[in-house]
């Protein structure tokens, strides 16, 4: 069954971090994707690659002789355009929009990263934790009496980078239905983590928001955070709403007084202290056995692992397994147009069929070759 986005035609320039996981979701829904390979494979996104599954691979250096040629004219059948590279690389490759939107006016050109195509920064390096950085959002990370704890890059690559690529794409194809126009989409982490932020800046803003690790949602309040058991693993703890939480000490026969008062935040540091021991005086299964499936708002803190053989994540399908490989499965579920993981792919596996496809002869591919444009 084909995904929602059968039909739209994608060019990737392979690149790092959030750029290759955008067209990963793509690909997952639908879209056929060509990914562009200068001979050498991508961080996570190279051979056999799980991110870089679902495309098709045509191995070509951009910079040689006769190659920018043969992508442009690969860009002119496209619907989108995606890039990750720093700021002006795909001008000096030829490549850039105004090239491209003028041979082929309705493709969607998306740009992934860090700083933004502007801005003072735009022309340096950088990682997800200096992006995430410049927001705000690391400062509220971690706990207080140490320096911001270095987070997964989920809130920045993934969260803050990838997902609102993707969201600008979609909203850019779509509105070139209507318009007949395509445009860029200038995706950079440091803009989408910002807006991630909004609701604790606003909490900045009304006074509500104290130092780290003296919040509600930053392991401040003993009813939401982590703790150790007795075998050494972990559970979360959330019971937030007033119901939840005094069915946790209903259910953990806790009585005593001072955990009456929920909402009493000079009380948080002593209760979170003596939930703590509470705690390690169980294994982590015990506690499975006792809160998991109530209303308690509790998990176990399973690792990676662990994760993909939990009933729930096996009911649901949430993992799966290519080649051997364990990892997540396509998301969110469509009811009538699903999303599907494609096979993992080999770096050039597709050149000469799409060469071909392009209407390029045996003596063209032989000059590309010579040049040492193509393997």
């Amino acid at each position: 069954m084909a995904g929602p986005l059968a039909g739209v035609k994608v060019v990737e320039m392979n690149a790092i971090g959030p750029a290759p996981f955008a067209v990963m979701l793509l690909a997952d829904m639908g879209a056929e994707v060509i990914r562009i390979d200068r001979q050498v494979s991508g961080f996570l996104n190279g051979d056999g690659s799980v991110i870089g599954r679902g495309r098709r691979s045509l191995a070509i250096d951009p910079k040689k002789p006769g190659a920018s040629e043969v992508l442009l004219k690969l860009i002119d059948g496209a619907d989108v355009l995606i890039e990750g590279f720093r700021p002006g690389v795909m001008e000096r490759l030829g490549l850039g929009p105004d090239v491209c939107l003028a041979r082929n006016p309705k493709l969607v050109y998306g740009r992934m990263t860090g700083w933004g195509q502007t801005g003072p920064l735009a022309p340096v390096a950088g990682h997800d934790l200096n992006y995430i950085a410049l927001t705000g959002a690391l400062h509220g990370m971690g706990y207080a009496d140490r320096a911001p704890t270095p987070p997964l890059h989920l809130a920045g690559d993934m969260g803050g980078g990838a997902m609102f690529l993707v969201t600008g794409v979609l909203a850019a194809l779509y509105e070139a239905q209507r318009s007949g126009q395509g445009q860029v989409v200038d995706a950079a982490i440091t803009d989408g983590t910002a807006l991630l932020s909004t609701m604790f800046y606003e909490l900045k803003q009304r006074g509500e928001w104290r130092g780290r690790g003296e919040n509600l949602f930053d392991g401040g309040a003993h009813f939401y955070g982590c703790y150790t058991c007795a075998d050494g693993k972990f559970v979360s703890l959330g019971p937030v709403e007033p119901q939840f939480y005094q069915l946790l000490l209903q259910l953990c026969e806790i009585d005593e007084p001072a955990f009456q008062a929920q909402w009493d935040r000079k009380e948080w540091p002593a209760l979170r202290a003596r939930l703590e021991q509470i705690v390690l005086t169980r294994s982590r299964d015990q506690w499975c056995a006792l809160l998991e499936g109530t209303d308690v708002c509790f998990a176990p803190v399973l690792d990676f692992d662990e994760a993909p053989n939990h009933p729930h994540n096996q009911a649901r399908g949430t993992f799966m397994e290519t080649d051997g490989v364990i990892h997540p499965a396509p998301a969110p579920r469509l009811s009538r147009t699903p999303s599907a993981a494609g096979k993992l792919v080999q770096s050039g596996e597709h050149s000469l069929e799409i060469l071909r496809e392009l209407g390029l002869d045996a003596g063209q591919i032989g000059a590309l070759r010579s040049a040492g444009a193509i393997a």
